[in-house]
């Protein structure tokens, strides 16, 4: 029999799809597992046993409904790097908790249910994991098309309030610097009674709803506001002028000709008819014709094109020319050219939100799912498209033959916008920023994104793609000029399922340099690690005694909602920190005496904990009476860490070898000897063998020291596809540098 050493010296592409159980002439073969759980991969190229996540606060508030996404979810409020904080959304609900930039210690600061207003908070449980949001100073946007826009603002160091989104209005009140649209079909006219006070519009065909969501909703008439008050039937509806019904025309819009009274104004898209009355004022003489024989009251003779009509004035000109000064024309003759606000209970409100190039930008309401708003520059609540200047307001339809729904913004080297279907981007060209008049939208990739957040991460932007199965990042080539969007999840397609939130995380504890977390529907995190400069890129799965329910990152930090039984027989949803100092999930230090221990500040009567004091693992204890009873153990034991224990696998590939008659695939081969290059472990089995660790004396008060080194694991059996599986019998340090398997065939 002849015996051949077959050294697993790294791990760098994590755990990969069983598909790939055949590749052992791959490359990637040797530097990988067919399991890698609840471990981080290292940038030395092993593997090191994710810390546990410290238990932070009960949401006892929320109960468990599993017809619903997500029940709460946590985003980020970075307001500075010593004022971070995180928000927890819940139904009709926001909590913020602070986190101490000393002691990093995490505490609840406020709770919020109401808007400054009085009003109920909008979101709701069915569509929480579909919101998006975008900071911008202490105040955090949230966006859905179903609820206006709201604002998280942070009013003090642990207060904070929730306002709705308001557009600036101009002094006096004229004006509301909104989007408008036209939603009425070709051809339909709008006839408002007057020009001034309380009035009726009239429509050509059915336009109006009249269910009450057109009531509120403000129509841009020549320039000029109406506010609907109430709607009659589908055709006629009660209004109010904000000011004055009137349209302020291009300098010197009239021309004269010479001997004729009969002048034509300019007038873009004026939508007359002959015989509309109409007041002319501000002109100034123009060809000999005196202001007052040109303002006033005039009569529509003629229709030249949609752009100019005809009037007869009070006097013949003396000459043919161009001029008037800056005309107004105050009229209420019906009009096609006419607009609804784009934002409202019926028309939807934005999907997406982001910042970029001192923009606010919005996109992707429910009635135009492929238009894009950006803010005038610097004024964020300024969303007036004015006369394209280079700090006017910018509007893009993304034109592709095809509704492209928007779901996200990402400023990056552009702005990437993530929709149903493709993923686009705006280009910001060298030395420029983008303008109403250089704006243009591209489409570059049709993979299509979830709803999980996509995000900036070395340069590039990852996004889970549309059906949930893949993760690409979408990263400019210069070689081709244009962006593309590569699958880096191929190698381990198995484990992502349907992500529903992501987070990153730079120097992470315990990972290779940089690592993005993605939330899997069925309740497992997924982790994809990465340094460049070492080539490590590979992914791990998290588990743990529930669900994780939610995630977040804050600078450095990771926070999840963890969805477990904590005792009750229901599961409860809770707060917890990734900490690299706990050993267990839900975990908390108690102190007590005797080896008795109150945890019934998040434990119930029932819960099966695991207890850990130290290096020694005691074993689990149930809950009784709020207390945990571990003085069977240890009677003189006054501080422990409890919590729910989670496992642990690290399981190579088939291990194989090529020998002169070829490979061994298939073959029955056994594993004799196994040695594992260990760091700071107090616990690891191999295939079933534990690793025992002697105390130097006979002083059990002593806690024992973890072992570092080379430890050779005895094995017995055969099997055609053998394997090593590094698993643990106690909830202790691990880490796992390499491996050197001795096989024998």
């Amino acid at each position: 029999m002849q015996k051949a050493r077959i050294p697993l010296t790294n791990f760098q592409y994590g755990e990969i799809s069983p598909s790939l159980s055949s590749r052992t002439d791959s490359a990637i073969y040797n530097s990988s597992a067919q399991s890698v759980k609840n471990f981080f991969l290292m940038s030395e190229g092993g593997v090191q046993k994710r810390g546990g996540f410290k238990i932070l606060h009960d949401f006892t508030g929320v109960t468990e409904d599993t017809s619903v996404t997500q029940q709460v979810r946590i985003i980020p409020f970075n307001f500075s790097d010593d004022e971070q904080y995180v928000t927890a959304l819940s139904e009709g609900k926001a909590e913020f908790f602070f986190i101490d930039p000393v002691t990093g210690a995490v505490s609840s600061v406020a709770s919020v249910t109401t808007d400054i207003n009085g009003a109920t908070v909008p979101w709701t449980e069915e569509y929480l994991h579909e919101i998006t949001y975008a900071q911008g100073g202490d105040i955090l946007f949230l966006c859905h098309p179903t609820f206006q826009c709201q604002q998280i603002v942070r009013t003090g160091l642990s207060s904070f309030e929730v306002q709705p989104f308001e557009f600036q209005v101009r002094a006096g009140g004229a004006k509301t610097y909104q989007p408008y649209f036209q939603f009425q079909a070709s051809g339909v006219t709008l006839d408002p009674s007057g020009t001034t006070g309380s009035i009726t519009l009239t429509t050509s065909a059915a336009y109006f709803d009249t269910t009450g969501k057109h009531n509120g909703v403000k129509l841009y008439y020549h320039g000029s506001e109406i506010t609907i008050n109430s709607v009659t039937n589908s055709t006629t509806a009660s209004a109010t002028v904000t000011d004055e019904l009137f349209a302020s025309l291009d300098p010197d819009a009239i021309r004269t000709v010479d001997g004729s009274a009969d002048v034509k104004i300019t007038q873009i898209n004026h939508g007359m008819a002959v015989g509309d009355s109409i007041t002319i004022r501000n002109a100034t003489t123009v060809g000999g014709i005196n202001a007052s024989q040109i303002n006033g009251t005039r009569s529509i003779i003629s229709i030249i094109d949609e752009n100019t009509f005809e009037v007869t004035v009070g006097a013949a000109a003396n000459t043919t020319e161009d001029g008037g000064g800056n005309i107004e024309i105050v009229t209420h003759a019906a009009t096609e050219q006419w607009y609804e606000q784009s934002y409202s209970d019926l028309r939807g409100y934005p999907a997406a939100v982001g910042f970029h190039e001192n923009r606010l930008w919005f996109g992707g309401t429910t009635s135009q799912p492929d238009t894009v708003w950006a803010s005038k520059s610097g004024l964020y609540y300024n969303f007036d498209i004015g006369t394209a200047l280079d700090n006017d307001s910018i509007e893009l339809v993304m034109s592709i033959g095809e509704v492209a729904t928007i779901r996200h913004f990402v400023s990056n080297r552009d702005i990437h916008i993530f929709t149903a279907g493709s993923e686009f981007y705006i280009p910001t060209f060298q030395n420029q920023a983008i303008t109403p008049t250089n704006a243009v939208v591209k489409r570059q990739t049709s993979f299509g994104s979830s709803f999980a957040r996509p995000q900036p991460f070395y340069g590039a932007t990852l996004f889970t793609q549309f059906g949930g199965s893949t993760v690409r990042q979408f990263i400019y080539s210069d070689a081709e000029d244009a962006y593309k969007a590569d699958p880096i999840s191929l190698l381990s397609s198995h484990l992502i399922n349907n992500p529903i939130q992501s987070a990153v995380t730079i120097s992470e504890v315990g990972a290779s340099d940089a690592a993005v977390f993605f939330l899997n529907e069925d309740g497992t995190l997924v982790t994809y690690n990465l340094n460049r400069v070492e080539n490590i890129a590979g992914w791990t799965k998290f588990e743990t005694a529930g669900e994780f329910h939610s995630i977040a990152s804050v600078a450095d930090h990771l926070f999840a909602v963890l969805k477990v039984d904590m005792g009750s027989g229901t599961n409860s949803y809770v707060l917890c920190q990734l900490d690299e100092d706990r050993n267990v999930d839900c975990s908390d230090t108690y102190t007590g005496s005797a080896g008795v221990f109150d945890v019934s500040n998040f434990f119930e009567d029932g819960a099966v904990l695991d207890v850990i004091n130290g290096s020694d693992y005691l074993g689990t204890f149930t809950v009784a009476s709020g207390n945990l009873d571990v003085s069977a153990v240890d009677a003189t034991l006054t501080s422990c860490e409890a919590g729910f224990a989670f496992d642990v696998e690290l399981k190579t590939n088939p291990i194989d070898l090529n020998t002169a008659i070829g490979p061994e695939t298939g073959r029955e081969r056994t594993l004799g000897s196994v040695i594992v290059n260990l760091t700071d472990t107090l616990s690891a089995s191999v295939n079933g063998t534990k690793l025992i660790i002697r105390r130097t004396n006979s002083d059990f008060s002593q806690q024992r020291t973890p072992f570092t080194g080379n430890k050779e694991f005895r094995l017995l059996g055969y099997s055609r596809d053998p394997q090593v599986i590094l698993t643990q019998t106690a909830p202790l340090s691990l880490q796992v540098n390499g491996i050197v398997a001795e096989v024998s065939f």
